[in-house]
């Protein structure tokens, strides 16, 4: 297959039943392609006790710097209800201009289309001078523990280092060119368990109901507002998202009440500082007894989830310069640099680079009859193509 055409690296790739944590043929099919053109492809598999083994994959082409890495995943979510799909979710039909298959746009496209950009910038101009790399996870949509943050690992270990990363997830709202992510707000998640005495409700004296001193506390969570944003970031924003007691009994006051709850916040605060803040408010809530007149102050307990996200935002001007340039001058549009929705593996990356991100359209992901435009496909590789000649044009990438 020619390795310079998007539309046909991205069909070969949909029709790899890569859910997570599933290698499912697509690093097989990323092997085949990047190998004939001289990049270095390894595959390590990475494993912790209690989650699936996953495979990944680390591609360089060149030995010197600057350096820059392309990173992804083509690991896919399931499916859900097949009969549901317009078109088979594996197998990459085009109807009205669209190609239709799970992980089109989230983010099969975005490698198809790079490995497309980099097979062209070679046949006009031979190898960059430098190196240019793929670093691809199998485990994005899973609990991304065996994934990018292992190989970033293995691979410093081996002595790489990066002087910038484009990730290439859809983080276009509407239409190709209209944003690009320099940053990622924190994400810091917990639960928290009230203790009270069951009872009858007939007789709530006899009881303890740990249900008030859970709404007690969960309105503290949730007001006052933690911050009001700054220039780079929104508001941060808390949300209960689990209510629990564990009981199916309309007549008995349960003995424990549970709420779990997500924040993504700014770079007002720290992972570390967010959680001394909650604490300080779930101690004041607790002591207040406002839903429990003559009552001992409420009793919670708290378990924070592992691997809080720390937000982040990047400031290097050759790697936002550049690809704002690139995609004006293939599109027309200036794109906004934002730092809004989810985490993603760049939360991993910019530990070791500068890093942002920039892809596809996002409207249909995770969605039955998840498709991409092919005219799309064409755009976004020229975007890269000429993102990649403006940013080794930077002799030192800085």
């Amino acid at each position: 297959m020619t390795t310079t055409d998007p539309v046909a690296n991205l069909a070969a790739l949909i029709r790899c039943p890569s859910v997570t944590p599933a290698e499912g043929g697509a690093l097989s099919l990323l092997d085949t392609l990047l190998s004939p053109l001289g990049f270095q492809v390894d595959r390590m598999v990475a494993s912790e006790a209690g989650t699936p083994d996953v495979e990944n994959l680390y591609a360089r082409l060149g030995t010197e710097g600057p350096h820059l890495m392309f990173a992804g995943h083509t690991d896919v979510v399931p499916v859900g209800d097949e009969a549901a799909w317009s078109h088979p979710p594996f197998s990459a039909e085009i109807a009205g201009g669209e190609m239709y298959g799970r992980g089109a746009v989230d983010m099969k496209g975005g490698i198809a289309c790079f490995v497309a950009a980099i097979a062209r910038h070679i046949e006009k101009h031979g190898k960059p001078q430098g190196s240019v790399s793929f670093l691809i996870t199998g485990d994005e949509e899973g609990p991304s523990i065996n994934g990018t943050s292992k190989l970033l690992e293995w691979a410093a270990a081996r002595g790489e280092t990066w002087d910038a990363c484009v990730v290439g997830e859809p983080t276009n709202p509407g239409q190709l060119g209209d944003m690009i992510k320099i940053g990622r707000r924190g994400s810091l998640s917990g639960r928290i368990t009230v203790h009270g005495v069951q009872g009858h409700a007939a007789y709530p004296h006899l009881a303890d109901n740990p249900i008030r001193g859970l709404l007690q506390l969960t309105h503290a969570l949730m007001h006052p507002p933690f911050d009001h944003g700054t220039d780079d970031f929104q508001p941060s924003n808390l949300e209960v998202t689990t209510v629990d007691t564990g009981n199916a009994a309309t007549n008995v006051i349960p003995a424990r009440a549970t709420a779990a709850f997500n924040i993504r916040f700014n770079d007002t605060w720290t992972a570390e500082s967010l959680r001394a803040e909650i604490i300080r408010r779930l101690d004041a809530a607790a002591a207040e007894g406002e839903l429990r007149p003559d009552r001992a102050p409420v009793k919670y307990e708290i378990v924070w989830a592992d691997r809080p996200s720390h937000v982040f935002l990047t400031r290097n001007n050759a790697l936002i310069s550049s690809l704002s340039g690139a995609v004006e001058a293939v599109t027309g549009k200036e794109p906004k640099l934002s730092t809004t929705g989810g985490t993603s593996d760049a939360r991993f990356i910019k530990d070791y680079c500068p890093v942002v991100e920039f892809g596809l359209v996002g409207q249909t992901m995770h969605m039955v009859d998840e498709r991409v435009a092919v005219a799309d496909l064409e755009t976004l590789t020229r975007i890269y193509e000429t993102f990649i000649e403006r940013w080794f044009a930077h002799a030192d990438g800085k």
